[in-house]
């Protein structure tokens, strides 16, 4: 099954890390996030993607051209300089760049990738700005078992926020971290059939008018996950993510199990 990444915004919310690379290429230890993202996609057998680029992908492309194996990872460096293992992911990956525009969205982003898809009974899409532990196969049966053309994994949002319930006269009724209440929003790991061209027109962005167009019709599945998941908004994001890699704690690296 292909897997789409948006790899084309500016990445605002981040530009106090950098103002220079774009978010998918901003790194977690030696790898940047995007490497992490499909590496996740990979352990589960989905080795082909499509990258949608805009802002900073002649940075993406100069990523994965010179990419190189040994930076993470062991080998050993024999003693005339020889290095062993001599092979890398990106060995069995394929790669489509595509250059999908500078301020579009993500609805304009997909369209432009629907040739390299025409053959995909299903595809997954994903911002390329998040990580979980989310047992893929799971959930793909899950969406294989609607008759719904489009999926997502909905999770809890992680955040320093409360949601607070207030009364008509002012005085607060509840007040609760938003980390394991009921609130759920898009975790943005998305499944598509491909009917999801039949309902994107051009110019809309992909998850308003097109998902509520599969909301009037039942066609719109969310898959409720509540292990880890976590996204990399803001430079308190990206901390908390190198201090975790720091630490050995990386629920996402489920290849590492």
């Amino acid at each position: 099954m292909k897997v789409v990444l948006f790899c084309g915004g500016f990445g605002t919310r981040l530009r106090e890390h950098s103002t220079e690379i774009p978010k998918p290429l901003v790194a977690i230890g030696e790898r940047p996030i995007i490497w992490h993202l499909m590496k996740y996609y990979a352990h589960y057998g989905h080795k082909e993607f499509v990258l949608c680029l805009g802002f900073g992908g002649d940075l993406l492309r100069e990523y994965f051209l010179n990419f190189n194996p040994y930076l993470s990872g062991d080998f050993s460096l024999g003693p005339k300089g020889q290095l062993d293992p001599a092979t890398s992911e990106l060995d069995d990956w394929k790669i489509t760049f595509v250059d999908t525009g500078l301020h579009s969205n993500l609805g304009q982003r997909l369209l432009r990738v629907k040739q390299y898809l025409a053959d995909e009974e299903m595809f997954l899409v994903n911002y390329s700005d998040a990580l979980t532990d989310l047992p893929l196969p799971e959930y793909l049966d899950f969406f294989r078992g609607h008759d719904a053309v489009g999926g997502f994994v909905a999770v809890w949002p992680r955040g320093s926020f409360h949601t607070v319930q207030v009364g008509e006269n002012g005085v607060v009724e509840g007040f609760q971290a938003m980390d394991g209440n009921d609130t759920w929003v898009n975790g943005g790991f998305m499944v598509f059939r491909n009917g999801i061209f039949d309902v994107l027109e051009e110019g809309e962005e992909l998850v308003e008018e097109p998902f509520q167009r599969l909301i009037a019709k039942n066609q719109l599945v969310a898959y409720r996950y509540s292990g880890f998941w976590a996204a990399m908004d803001t430079f308190k994001d990206k901390i908390m993510y190198d201090r975790m890699n720091g630490s050995g704690e990386r629920p996402w690296a489920v290849w590492d199990r």
